[in-house]
């Protein structure tokens, strides 16, 4: 049984004369009733019983056409769904993003996305930086929202869409929470204990942290390590130590909890976010949306800095 014998016995349902279904289908008569008989034999039953004035369907026939319809139903949707994923306008597109993407990118891109490609059907997933990376090597994402810049970014295109800078956590009991205007330099808090991301799990930001502290003179005194933004302002809040986040964690910060601004930060560190996609053999639905978040959702800087790279 094929989709053309399902075609050819719908057809002769609807116009029950062979001659006339033959003109049609653009078909001669006769391989129409081969074909029709082939489709009998494979059933095991007749689907049409031939009188003078035509074709009348048989029990048989009536009980297979809602399930033939609904297969070139079928048959026809995989061909649009698959034109449309060529052309970019439809498929699946899987999505990995960092928890702190949900503060201000992910609420403004996801119902554009939404709007501006309603037959795209979306999997967003939350993840490390370093699972996104994989992620989108194994051809298991399409897009991924990340911390930038990465130790390793091999077979990837990742261009940054906003800057971002390191401040520090301090509890609100602590002297450094004082600081006048809310500003210190890193290196007053080089005494304290710190909790740092996994190095395993985050090496990227880890590694980043520890670089910002080596440039301000010292090296952390780590006592706790937390992968989650909302589990290390949780630590910090308890006394545990003070903590290096991405500066957009201010706008969820817990109480007890005060997020203080660098002011020895060099102007050439920072870490932002970036999206990142395969550099080869992606879908066209990855490129029109990166081309949609490119446009709307880079800052002038960052696309200054890329026109300039």
């Amino acid at each position: 049984m094929n989709l053309r014998q399902l075609q050819q016995f719908i057809t002769l349902i609807e116009t029950p004369n062979f001659h006339r279904a033959a003109e049609i289908l653009h078909m001669a008569q006769p391989p129409l009733s081969v074909s029709i008989r082939r489709l009998e034999d494979e059933l095991g039953g007749k689907l049409f019983t031939r009188t003078p004035g035509g074709v009348v369907p048989t029990p048989l026939a009536h009980t297979l056409l809602p399930d033939a319809r609904a297969a070139l139903f079928h048959a026809q949707q995989c061909k649009v769904k698959a034109q449309e994923a060529l052309i970019g306008l439809g498929g699946l597109l899987r999505i990995g993003f960092i928890g702190t993407a949900t503060y201000q990118l992910l609420p403004r891109l996801i119902p554009e996305l939404r709007s501006q490609f309603p037959k795209v059907e979306m999997e967003l997933v939350e993840m490390t930086s370093l699972e996104i990376l994989e992620g989108l090597r194994a051809r298991q994402l399409e897009l991924g929202f990340l911390r930038f810049p990465v130790l390793d970014s091999l077979g990837l295109t990742m261009t940054p869409l906003e800057r971002d800078d390191f401040v520090l956590a301090v509890p609100a009991h602590s002297a450094l929470a004082r600081a006048p205007g809310q500003r210190l330099a890193l290196s007053d808090a080089a005494g304290e204990n710190f909790i740092l991301y996994p190095q395993q799990r985050v090496p990227s930001l880890r590694a980043m942290a520890d670089l910002r502290c080596q440039m301000s003179g010292f090296t952390p005194h780590v006592a706790q390590e937390a992968m989650q933004v909302h589990t290390i302002l949780s630590l910090v809040a308890s006394g545990i130590g003070v903590a290096l986040v991405a500066g957009v964690a201010r706008q969820h910060a817990m109480p007890g909890v005060v997020c203080l601004e660098l002011s020895d930060t060099p102007e050439q560190f920072c870490v932002g976010l970036a999206v990142a996609v395969a550099s080869q053999q992606r879908l066209n639905l990855a490129d029109r949306v990166l081309d949609h978040v490119l446009r709307h959702h880079q800052t002038p800087e960052m696309a200054a800095r890329c026109r300039q790279a």
